[in-house]
């Protein structure tokens, strides 16, 4: 049903949309039932009999992390899924709905499943298609029921969505790990299912009064694909189209590659490099080729599409470079609910210690509580003190400069994990409270990479192309896990175990430092191209 807003302002000082209330209580459950399984999945995996089939715990843990990932890949894919979905056939409120019902069947396959394989991994990618499903819609659609006459109150809302994200991510990180230890696997899945299942209800409940854009059904001549395939195809063959061609052939000998290699045994293929990995290499390759084909011929679309629409794609793809940049942050960022958690349990809770807050902080996994927490701290510190302070001191603190700077500190952030784990393998007890510190540099550089990289996106981009934006900024998180899980794999040979133990090492210790050298060297490339960079500010008109 589509609600006409009568109330008008010429200032958009409107009345605030009655159906609000339903989309942020959707929201806020929906986010706890998300963290709540997120962050205990890793140790609970550690120890249960899904891994049992593996020697030791070094092993387990390892195949902990690559399933961890695996899941996190999935889901910042699947948004891809959703958002076509909704823009050709159903609408938002449609998919909203229909991926939220998958994703408490996924829940309900975690709690029910915990001890088969098949059934829980099942749930698992529930999870992660019904999440990545709804993810690039919900925000938008509470977009659609602000007009001219009500504007100004979308950035109440639009706050306010951010506060319930890191307010159920906060109390989700303390309360499921207890609920885990005390109670067992099956209430610590199932109480972020039933949540999940009241957030559907709640959004469902408010369906007369939402306000529903119909689906565009791809009609659009003039849309970002539409132009990239008149560059690459119109008036003959070039350069361009080529390298578009050689990037769809190299995906398809990737895929092939993989298939004979799990099917027959053949060393055709590396080992360790599962479909996951091979279809995310795919992915990059037709990603990259037909991005940088696209740009080499883009000036032959010219003719048969306006102007705005050849120049919006010109800034999409440079975008995508920024973006590209950007994958090794996610790649360290996503870790701390995995290799993180599986140094944490390494270490000794100060119980003792007078400021610790034992009686509700009792294990590793939750200090991942500290990351929504800090956030809620660090965005008004630094809007409301450190950018002004270094404005005043002369710094221009542009957006590009702030990404930059995020990705350098997130990687200061594991030289420090790494320091804290060279004492472990050393023999030397370490508090637990040391992890404060790099979760705090590792939040600081979300702030300035993720906060600002939307703000960044949306005023380069054209109106248009806005929603093709969205939809590459969730696939960075999904690169981010491709470096993780090929790093693993590739540590995990024979040779390079042996190289590692030869330095006195151990793979845990190498792989953080490894890790805190790739974002240096993407925070330099990234400073690097960010000087040359031609900003732009789209933005509608008033």
């Amino acid at each position: 049903m589509t609600q006409t807003v009568n109330a008008t302002d010429a200032a958009g000082h409107g009345r605030m949309p009655t159906q609000i209330k339903y989309i942020i209580g959707n929201e806020a459950c929906e986010r706890f039932s998300f963290y709540g399984m997120r962050n205990i999945l890793v140790p609970f995996l550690i120890g249960s009999i899904l891994l049992g089939y593996l020697p030791d715990e070094v092993a387990r843990e390892g195949a902990a992390k690559d399933l961890f990932h695996s899941f996190v890949i999935g889901v910042y894919f699947f948004p891809l899924l959703g958002g076509w979905l909704s823009d050709r056939y159903f609408g938002k409120y449609n998919t909203i709905l229909w991926f939220s019902l998958i994703y408490c069947a996924g829940h309900a396959c975690l709690a029910l499943f915990e001890s088969n394989a098949t059934g829980f991994y099942t749930g698992l990618f529930l999870i992660a298609l019904g999440s990545g499903g709804i993810k690039p819609l919900v925000v938008t659609f509470c977009g659609d029921q602000f007009d001219q006459s009500n504007k100004s109150k979308a950035k109440v809302v639009f706050d306010a969505f951010y506060w319930i994200i890191n307010f159920g991510s906060f109390f989700a990180s303390l309360l499921m790990p207890r609920v885990l230890e005390s109670w067992g696997p099956k209430w610590a899945f199932g109480i972020p299912g039933i949540l999940m299942f009241v957030a559907t209800l709640i959004f469902w409940l408010g369906r007369r009064e939402y306000v529903n854009v119909p689906p565009s059904r791809g009609t659009d001549p003039d849309s970002f694909l539409e132009v990239v395939k008149s560059a690459l195809l119109r008036n003959g063959h070039g350069t361009g189209t080529f390298l578009a061609g050689a990037s769809v052939v190299l995906a398809a000998v990737m895929l092939l590659l993989w298939a004979v290699s799990a099917s027959t045994g053949a060393a055709v293929w590396p080992q360790g490099w599962g479909f996951v990995i091979t279809f995310c290499l795919a992915l990059g390759a037709l990603i990259a080729g037909i991005g940088i084909g696209a740009s080499l011929q883009l000036e032959r679309a010219r003719g048969r599409h306006p102007d705005v629409a050849i120049d919006g794609v010109r800034a999409v793809l440079r975008i995508l470079v920024v973006f590209a940049l950007v994958t090794p942050f996610w790649s360290l960022f996503d870790q701390k609910a995995s290799t993180w958690v599986i140094q944490g349990t390494k270490m000794v809770v100060p119980h003792e210690a007078w400021w610790w807050p034992s009686w509700l902080v009792t294990s590793a996994t939750q200090m991942q509580a500290l990351n929504p927490l800090l956030i809620m701290l660090l965005i008004p510190f630094n809007n409301l003190v450190l950018y002004p302070a270094l404005r005043k001191m002369g710094f221009q603190v542009t957006s590009l400069r702030r990404m930059g700077w995020g990705i350098g500190i997130s990687a200061l952030s594991w030289v420090i994990a790494g320091v804290l784990q060279l004492w472990l393998d050393g023999g030397a007890e370490v508090s637990l409270a040391w992890q404060t510190l790099p979760y705090l540099l590792l939040t600081f550089g979300e702030v300035l990479v993720s906060a600002t990289a939307l703000e960044f996106a949306y005023s380069q981009a054209p109106m248009a192309m806005k929603g093709v934006i969205m939809a590459f900024w969730y696939l960075t998180s999904t690169f981010g896990g491709l470096w993780v899980l090929l790093t693993n794999a590739t540590v995990r040979r024979p040779e390079v175990v042996q190289w590692i133990t030869a330095q006195g090492w151990t793979e845990n210790a190498f792989l953080m430092f490894f890790f805190a050298g790739f974002a240096l060297v993407a925070a330099l490339a990234f400073a690097a191209y960010a000087r040359a960079y031609p900003m732009q500010e789209n933005y509608r008109a008033a």
